[in-house]
């Protein structure tokens, strides 16, 4: 299960009111300064993932990861978009902001909250 929270449905309705609308896929980061994180980036669904209809967005997640992560929650702070779950993820230091700080395309992470 994929829910968004509703800062996230406004910063992704903000995003893309002059566009058309890409799925989002949720996935792991598996490293940079903060360690393992989920985050987001705009992709197509492939054979492999499970695809949801989110408040009118397409997400997708790939099937392993989300039997370990589910459920799955995107929410917007203020350094950007953050993907809360029930994986464990361990490892990563400190860092400061977000890569994607008010819902840009490619890869979007929050700041390290681990």
């Amino acid at each position: 299960m994929v829910s968004l929270t509703d800062t996230a449905r406004a910063e992704l309705d903000n995003y893309f009111a002059d566009k058309d609308k890409a799925p989002i896929r949720v996935y792991l980061n598996k490293g940079g300064c903060c360690g393992p994180s989920l985050t987001l980036a705009l992709d197509e669904a492939r054979d492999n993932d499970d695809v949801f209809d989110v408040n009118g967005y397409t997400v997708v997640v790939e099937k392993e990861l989300l039997a370990l992560a589910s459920p799955i929650t995107v929410d917007m702070t203020d350094y950007g978009f953050a993907v809360s779950s029930n994986l464990k993820l361990e490892g990563g230091g400190s860092c400061g902001g977000g890569s994607c700080g008010s819902g840009g395309g490619g890869g979007c992470g929050g700041g390290c909250s681990s």
